[in-house]
């Protein structure tokens, strides 16, 4: 893909759609920051780019703590001295606390706030360190992943629905307002996606899931891959405050 020879990405979020950005990212010649709370999954992060034909560094990052994500940003501009764009993926998914995330009577406030916190002021975070960065750099593209819970209504995963709409408004504010300095935002919307491993457990969902959509298949890492690299890459230089779902059609008719 054109537009990232040299370009240094900074990720906030590792795991399988990370790895299928990288594999992009790498084979335009890209080099990657990833931070992730679980630093293994940076790592493998960076094990895919530098087989992809590019380069990066991994740490680990809990991307609600402020400090942290200073030094996220500050390690990506020691290591190769510029920042071109930031790719935020991350997202509170452990299971024992995605299943607290229930409804506006159930809910812990303690539960609410971990997960804004996370999913939501997390976002902030990076986008607050990085613009700086990249407006330096004359300019640059900020992904940020919502998902399709925001379009369908869900009887559970409240916080986690109200935080990535939030992000969609995020990203506007951002497209707004650094658009004129080069500056480009979008967000991503995925829906089921699976690593092979993933699909091959997943058989009951991965039904179910079939039958509300029009595509044949549930998505790929590579499929968000694809979207994303060409999001961060100069050849999208003229889109930007957008939501675009990378869903199968899943909910092109919400």
């Amino acid at each position: 893909m054109e537009g990232l020879k040299n370009k240094v990405f900074v990720f906030a979020g590792a795991g399988g759609i990370a790895d299928g950005v990288a594999q992009f990212l790498g084979a335009g010649g890209a080099k990657i920051v990833v931070g992730d709370i679980v630093l293994s999954n940076a790592q493998r992060c960076i094990e895919v780019i530098k087989k992809s034909g590019g380069d990066g560094i991994a740490t680990s990052l809990d991307i609600s703590n402020e400090e942290q994500v200073k030094k996220l940003i500050s390690l990506g501009i020691s290591t190769y001295g510029k920042i071109n764009g930031l790719f935020n993926v991350a997202a509170n998914i452990n299971p024992e606390e995605v299943a607290k995330d229930t409804n506006p009577m159930d809910i812990d406030l303690d539960d609410w706030q971990k997960n804004i916190d996370i999913n939501l002021t997390g976002y902030l975070l990076t986008s607050k360190y990085a613009l700086p960065h990249i407006l330096d750099a004359g300019g640059g593209s900020i992904v940020n992943t919502i998902s399709d819970a925001v379009y369908a209504g869900m009887p559970d995963k409240l916080t986690y629905s109200v935080t990535k709409a939030g992000i969609g408004a995020l990203t506007r504010n951002i497209a707004s307002r650094f658009g004129k300095q080069g500056v480009r935002c979008n967000a991503v919307s995925p829906g089921l996606v699976l690593t092979e491993t993933g699909l091959k457990n997943s058989g009951h969902l991965v039904d179910m899931v079939l039958q509300m959509m029009p595509a044949p298949r549930v998505g790929k890492p590579e499929d968000m891959g694809a979207m994303v690299a060409f999001l961060l890459s100069d050849i999208s230089e003229w889109i930007t405050g957008q939501t675009i779902c990378v869903d199968g059609g899943a909910v092109m008719r919400t």
